[in-house]
């Protein structure tokens, strides 16, 4: 059985990169385009009307930015998640969009297969950062989040856990660790639940700090596809 495309919502001023994405993500590659908008202002207004499963969100855009609409959306229940692509490597722009909510950060010169890869990554619940800004998001991170709790250690995780952990921390989705582990992806997201409550995480991306931290994936983990 054929798999259902993945839905995806384009915000972006500017209309070449908007023919851009209608060629990279495309019904032959497992996406559909199901909505575009050149501003921020209606984003809210289009995922309820649309239903995304994934959102492609340009920063710099006239009216409504794309760090505001994106906080906007993730106040929301049930928001898809947010994708910022941009071509500016800065790190304001990077820590606002990762105080704003958004489970991706993409530069728009990084290859096709990686935006495509990146779609499909957060589709799966998974997350997804250029490795070109991974350093400064992890600092950026741990600056805007509070402490862990002392009693978060990684001993309290089975084997088995930690080898889930160390493969989100490689950005891995959950279909991609259940291949790697050879499990079914319910088992996966039941470790999942399990880490995160002996570990205090509340989501996927403190989930990939903590690895960092704790020794369990490093820059430059031949697993390692991106992070956030």
């Amino acid at each position: 059985m054929t798999a259902p495309l993945i839905r995806v919502l384009v915000v972006d001023d500017q209309e070449l990169i908007r023919a851009g994405l209608r060629g990279i993500l495309r019904e032959r590659y497992g996406f559909t385009i199901v909505g575009e908008l050149d501003t921020g202002i209606d984003v809210t207004q289009a995922v309820a009307r649309h239903e995304p499963d994934v959102i492609v969100m340009d920063v710099r855009m006239p009216h409504v930015d794309g760090i505001t609409a994106t906080h906007a959306l993730t106040r929301s229940e049930n928001a898809p998640p947010v994708l910022v692509l941009t071509t500016f490597d800065d790190d304001e722009i990077l820590a606002g969009a990762l105080r704003a909510g958004a489970a991706g950060f993409l530069l728009k010169g990084a290859p096709a297969e990686d935006l495509q890869r990146a779609v499909r990554s957060l589709a799966d619940g998974g997350a997804w950062l250029d490795p070109a800004v991974t350093g400064r998001a992890l600092a950026s991170y741990r600056e805007d989040r509070p402490p862990m709790r002392p009693g978060a250690q990684v001993d309290l995780l089975t084997p088995r856990e930690k080898d889930v952990l160390a493969l989100i921390g490689a950005g891995l989705s959950n279909a991609e660790i259940a291949a790697d582990l050879f499990l079914g992806e319910g088992t996966v997201k039941t470790h999942i639940s399990h880490l995160f409550t002996k570990l205090d995480l509340r989501d996927r991306a403190a989930a990939v700090v903590f690895a960092f931290d704790h020794g369990l994936v490093r820059p430059g983990d031949p697993r390692q596809k991106a992070e956030t």
